[in-house]
This record gives structure tokens, sequence and C-alpha cells, in this order.
């Protein structure tokens, strides 16, 4: 970093939450690490706010850290950009972002490079918009990339309360898509038709399969966004549409232990998935040149807003994991890195 492209008295050292050893939420302690410096078309930003989100989790487990990626958890932020990396065009100091990164966003300070970051919707909070990068970035390459949604489609999101499940409903909806959703109380259920879902269906009472199919007139949904796996795969090929696209982002009930690919060949269906951590600065960009396109529009008149759970303190990352790993949050849960926000 030259001082040119600084901002004026950054510190040596900064606050950042490590991983003493992998474990549960206790394992996350507060520790002193030297700022990062950016590389040539980064940005370094001061940290304001950060989402917490479940690939966290899984890194603090020992798992879901790519290549390269930080050892610090912490996979989206919003702050001021305080310093500029050789060739960067498109922020100068000053400038409040969000973004997307691949690791180290519970920090005072996290670098990403600029075609990562989104600038922070009109109107938005600091903690609104670091609730946006991951979950969006996610549906908008599943749903809509992957899964090729349209308007006047049947939407099926699997853990409708989660940060996912919130972003899936609103963007769904503001796509012109039917949304349905499952979900693990009745209290989440009505909390996911608030938010504009047409149907909610609660998991442990009901079965999702005879549900969607009542509520579909027999024909099935025609996208299906499944974080569950495990047995649901099966029972996502029964509910599936006729040329339904089933996308996987996470597995949370583990492997599928035997899968009868008839339904798949007979209705003609894709079941694909993807995960986003590990995907290149270059792919990351494209997300989000489709991002600020065609969605942050509907952010800037207001129109979508991220469900915001809980808020914690930085140094009460650990609380904050223990509430995510619960599941009773409908939403997302935040990191404030400055108390102010």
């Amino acid at each position: 970093m030259t001082d040119n492209h600084n901002s004026s008295n950054l510190p040596e050292q900064m606050t950042a939450i490590a991983i003493r050893e992998f474990g549960g939420p206790d394992v996350l302690v507060p520790t002193q690490r030297s700022l990062p410096s950016p590389d040539a078309g980064e940005v370094l930003v001061k940290v304001k706010v950060a989402g917490v989100n479940r690939p966290d989790v899984m890194q603090r487990k020992g798992g879901y850290a790519p290549p390269g990626a930080s050892d610090l958890p912490g996979l989206e932020i919003a702050g001021e950009v305080v310093a500029l990396g050789t060739g960067v065009s498109r922020y100068q100091l000053g400038d409040q972002v969000c973004a997307l990164v691949a690791g180290g966003g519970y920090a005072e300070y996290c670098t990403v490079h600029e075609s990562n970051a989104l600038p922070v919707p009109q109107g938005y909070s600091l903690t609104e918009a670091a609730a946006l990068p991951e979950t969006f970035f996610t549906v908008w390459t599943n749903v809509f990339q992957s899964g090729a949604l349209k308007s006047g489609e049947t939407l099926l999101v699997h853990g409708g309360s989660s940060g996912i499940g919130t972003t899936a409903i609103m963007l769904g909806k503001a796509f012109g898509a039917r949304v349905i959703v499952t979900v693990g109380s009745d209290d989440k259920a009505a909390s996911c038709i608030a938010l504009g879902a047409d149907a909610a269906i609660n998991y442990k009472t009901q079965d999702f399969v005879e549900e969607v199919k009542q509520l579909t007139g027999g024909a099935g949904a025609d996208v299906i966004l499944d974080m569950v796996g495990g047995d649901y795969v099966p029972r996502n090929y029964q509910v599936a549409a006729k040329f339904g696209r089933i996308v996987q982002i996470a597995t949370q009930h583990g492997a599928v232990e035997r899968l009868n690919l008839l339904p798949l060949m007979v209705k003609r269906l894709v079941h694909t998935g993807s995960t986003l951590r590990p995907r290149s600065v270059a792919e990351k960009a494209e997300i989000a040149v489709e991002l600020e396109e065609k969605v942050w529009p509907l952010l800037n008149r207001g129109e979508i807003r991220p469900q915001i759970f809980k808020c914690f303190a930085l140094k009460e990352a650990s609380k904050a994991h223990a509430l995510m790993e619960s599941s009773s949050h409908t939403g997302k849960i935040m990191l404030l890195v400055d108390s102010e926000q």
C-alpha cells in the first residue's frame, strides 16, 4: 500500500475473531492480527458489520475452508473503503460498500477485490447492507442462474426462515414466482407468510410432498432450492414438476443412502448444485454484475429489505453461532464490529 492510496492513521493491528481449535461456539475468540494489505484490484474495508452464515459454522467445526482462504471466518461485510490496491478504479477512499469475501469478515478490517463489492443500496443501514452479499449471491446464482426460475413458476424453498430462505422468498416473489416454503414451526410459517410466501409447510407436522402437490393441483414445484439433502432428495424428485430443476446448496441431513433415479428420468429433471465460497473472484464478479443490474434497483427503491433477526457485538461471535445452531431464528444474524451501527 502506498501513502496516496490510504486513509490516514490506519492502525498496524486489528481485532479479529479467530478459531482457537475446531469445535463448538466457545472456540471463537478475539485476537489481534496485523492489518491485511490490499493486492492489485483490491480495496481495504474498515468493517462496520459482518454477517453470520452456515459456512462460518462449518469452518469453525473444521470444514469448508477452500485452499488459500482466510483462517478467519466471515463471508460478508459492509463498511468504508480506507485503502486502495493498485489499479482500483471503481471505488474511492470513503466509499461505503458491502462485499462478498472468501473469509476474514469477522474482523475490524478486511480486503476484497473491487469486483466482488457492491455499493450500499440507497436508504440502507450498514447492518442491512452487510446482510445482503452471501444470501443474495447464493440465491441469485442458484435459483435464477442455475434454476432458471421464471415468472409464473412455483419455487419450493426448504429452510424458508433462514437467511437464504427469506432472501429466496423476497426475490422469488419480486420476479413473479409462486413461493412455497418448508419450516420447522408454526411461528416460522407465519413469519414467512408475512414476508410474502404463498404457503408455508411445517415439515414436523405435514408431509411437504403431499402439501405441495395439493397446492399445485398435482403439478409440483418447478424449482426446488434445497439445503437439507439426505432423505429430502428422493422426496424432492417426487414433488418436482415435469422438467423441474432442483438446486442443492447444502446437505444438512448428510448423504443419500439409496436413491431411485427413475423419477429423474421420467420427469426429465435437472438436479444440480453449487458452493459459493470456492468460486473465483471472476465468477463472483459475474454474479455481482447481474445483481447490480437486476436486483439492486429493487433494493434502491426499498421494495426488498433483508430480514435481520438479531445483532451481536463482534466479541460475542460465539453467542451468534450458538443462536444459528439452535435454528430458532428467522432471517439474518449479524455481528456489529462498530458498536455505533
